[in-house]
């Protein structure tokens, strides 16, 4: 009689065993003598016993569990001890861990900013942002005046119809140079300029950037053009309040203190919100007020549009509800067109300081 040692018993469950275990070489490479001698293959048995599963023979799991603790009790040196492995793992996390730290130390090379400076003369304008982003370096030099004076006569053409202040003789000022280089590439660079132009008279959806924006000035004026009918555009310059962080502080980029002046727009997150319509409407003074409602519908005759503004003292804090019965109500209609503009417009009015 063999002696019955300590054999390990598995505990059986349906879910551990999968078609994957069986792989084609357990047939096409298969050893001529193990058939022979009967021995069945652990993927075989794997292969019987999801068969009978999924016959739902409830009784063929007695005979898988018989088959499986012989296979184990021949294979006891081939199971690894719980132990071992938990070893080897830490072992394998410290290595990994040794290597990581080894790749974070190791210092990369760094090319002084002349070499950025160098590169930048063929940054075409829808790369600055990129550029920008490759290392602090290459951001220093989108910092400069140099790199954006350059910019500027790469893409000047002396047929090009520019304002005084987009002049190349105006241009040489350092007080908002990179303002004033963008909105001459929204005139100079055609494929800036091909944007506005496939711009629609209303929008397909009602613009969400001037949500909780601060309403800077309002005016009217009366427009005539190719129109029978005069039309008059009622025009609110908005500034986009800026974010802080939990601290209190802003999020934005500290720019190096000798390039301010380069930087300085004075209506940076600014937008103009230009609504045109067919008869002249009287409205409140909304100037200092913030906005928490924009919408665009359908007006009551179905012929035209109708804009509704909704301005209140203090802008929406994030997770509360809006409260529509208070605040000023501004009602446009019926609406000719609605075009919201950035700083950058071609059509953007600017004083000539900046």
């Amino acid at each position: 009689m063999p002696k019955k040692g300590n054999r390990k018993r598995l505990n059986f469950k349906a879910g551990d065993v999968c078609s994957e275990s069986v792989t084609v070489a357990d047939y096409a490479n298969a050893d001529p003598a193990v058939v022979k001698s009967g021995r069945v293959k652990k993927a075989n048995n794997a292969l019987e016993k999801e068969v009978k599963l999924l016959r739902g023979l409830e009784a063929s799991q007695g005979a898988v569990e018989e088959v499986l603790n012989l296979e184990s009790g021949d294979d006891d040196d081939d199971d690894l001890n719980p132990e071992v492995e938990e070893n080897e793992s830490k072992s394998f996390r410290k290595k990994k861990n040794k290597r990581r730290k080894e790749g974070e130390s190791g210092d990369g090379g760094e090319y002084p900013v002349d070499i950025w400076l160098m590169l930048s003369a063929y940054i075409r304008p829808e790369d600055v942002c990129r550029f920008s982003l490759i290392c602090k370096n290459a951001w220093i030099v989108t910092c400069t005046a140099a790199f954006w004076t350059r910019l500027y006569r790469r893409h000047y053409s002396l047929d090009a119809d520019l304002p005084f202040r987009l002049q190349p003789d105006s241009i040489d000022r350092m007080r908002c140079l990179r303002a004033c280089v963008i909105r001459s590439l929204f005139l100079l660079y055609e494929p800036f300029s091909l944007r506005f132009s496939m711009v629609p008279m209303l929008p397909e959806a009602t613009p969400t950037s001037l949500l909780n924006a601060k309403c800077l000035l309002f005016w009217v004026k009366k427009v005539c053009g190719t129109r029978p009918e005069a039309l008059w555009e009622f025009n609110f310059k908005f500034q986009k309040q800026q974010e802080h962080g939990k601290n209190g502080h802003s999020n934005a980029l500290c720019l190096p203190r000798q390039y301010e002046d380069v930087h300085a727009n004075p209506d940076s997150d600014c937008y103009l919100l230009q609504v045109s319509t067919l008869n002249f409407i009287f409205t409140p003074v909304v100037m200092g007020m913030t906005l928490t409602m924009f919408t665009i519908n359908v007006s009551t005759d179905m012929r035209h549009h109708r804009v509704r503004l909704l301005f209140q003292d203090s802008p929406v804090r994030r997770g509360r509800k809006r409260v529509e019965h208070g605040g000023l109500h501004v009602v446009l209609d019926p609406v000719h067109s609605v075009r919201l503009m950035d700083w950058w417009h071609p059509q953007y009015p600017f004083s000539a300081c900046t």
